[in-house]
C-alpha cells in the first residue's frame, strides 16, 4: 500500500483545487459598529446549472493512519465545507490526469479554517479528526448527474509526519 504523508495546509499549496478560507491577516472591513471584522468574498462559488444550497453533514470522526480506497468529484459545481466545531480535518485531493484522479495529496486543516473545491475536483470524502464531525456544505443544488466516484486498485494508507 502506498502511503500519503499528511502536510499542513497553506492557501499556495491548496491553490490547484480550491479555496482555503480563513481569518489570516487583517480584515477586509470592520462591521457591525467596530464590532466585527469581515474578510470578504473568500471563495469563488462556480455551478454549470443548478443554485447554491446550504446542507449539514454529521460525519463520524476518523483516525490515522486513514485508509484512502476512493475519492469523487462533482463536475457540475464547486464544494464548501464549513466545520461547525472548532477543531481541524483531513482534506485529501488529487490532480485530475486524463479523466482520472492523479497521485493524491492530504492536508490537514488547522481549527477555524474552510475548505471549498474548484468545480470537478477529486476529493476524498469528509473526514473529520474529532468528534462531532458537524459541518455546513454550501454546495450545488440541481438536476442532473454531479457526482464521480473512482476506487483505487491499490488503495493508499494516509499518515501523519
Amino acid at each position: 500500500m502506498s502511503r500519503i504523508v499528511v502536510e499542513p495546509i497553506s492557501a499556495a499549496g491548496f491553490a490547484p483545487y480550491g479555496d482555503l478560507i480563513d481569518c489570516a491577516g487583517e480584515p477586509d472591513k470592520i462591521i457591525n459598529q467596530g464590532q466585527c471584522g469581515r474578510y470578504h468574498d473568500r471563495a469563488s462559488l462556480d455551478f454549470a446549472e443548478g443554485r447554491a444550497g446550504i446542507s449539514l453533514f454529521n460525519a463520524n470522526p476518523r483516525v490515522l493512519p486513514y485508509r484512502l480506497d476512493m475519492v469523487e468529484r462533482h463536475p457540475e459545481g464547486s464544494q464548501a465545507f464549513i466545520p461547525m466545531t472548532h477543531q481541524p480535518f483531513l482534506v485529501i485531493v488529487a490532480p485530475d490526469e486524463d479523466g482520472r484522479p492523479g497521485r493524491p495529496r492530504a492536508f490537514v486543516t488547522e481549527a477555524g479554517q474552510v475548505v471549498n473545491y474548484h468545480r470537478g475536483t477529486w476529493h476524498g470524502v469528509l473526514t473529520p479528526l474529532h468528534g462531532p464531525g458537524l459541518f455546513a456544505v454550501v454546495d450545488r443544488i440541481g438536476g442532473g448527474a454531479n457526482l464521480e466516484e473512482f476506487w483505487f486498485d491499490d488503495p493508499y494508507e494516509v499518515v501523519a509526519e
